[in-house]
């Protein structure tokens, strides 16, 4: 029964390593930056597509007083609490 198992995560591991060095190729033909590095790859090798999204495309950065908004919101559910409780 072992040996089967061990079979078996061999297959897996030599399936999932072709799997993402698929995905890798695909990503580096598919990305949009020209820039070369002289390595052959285009654009950076480890790419932060989370920024780049077009779900992140109208957020903004949070300003040095962002703390300002989560004290007034602990002091807003501070006084609800305080008033039901009174």
């Amino acid at each position: 029964m072992g040996v089967i198992v061990n079979k078996e995560d061999d297959q897996n591991d030599v399936l999932t390593r072709r799997i993402s060095a698929d995905l890798r190729s695909k990503m580096y033909e598919s990305s949009d930056d020209s820039g070369d590095d002289g390595s052959g790859l285009k654009g950076n090798p480890d790419p932060d597509l989370a920024e780049d999204s077009e779900y992140m495309k109208d957020f903004k950065k949070t300003s040095k007083f962002g703390w300002v908004w989560i004290v007034l919101i602990v002091l807003a559910v501070l006084s609800l609490v305080s008033i039901i409780l009174i």
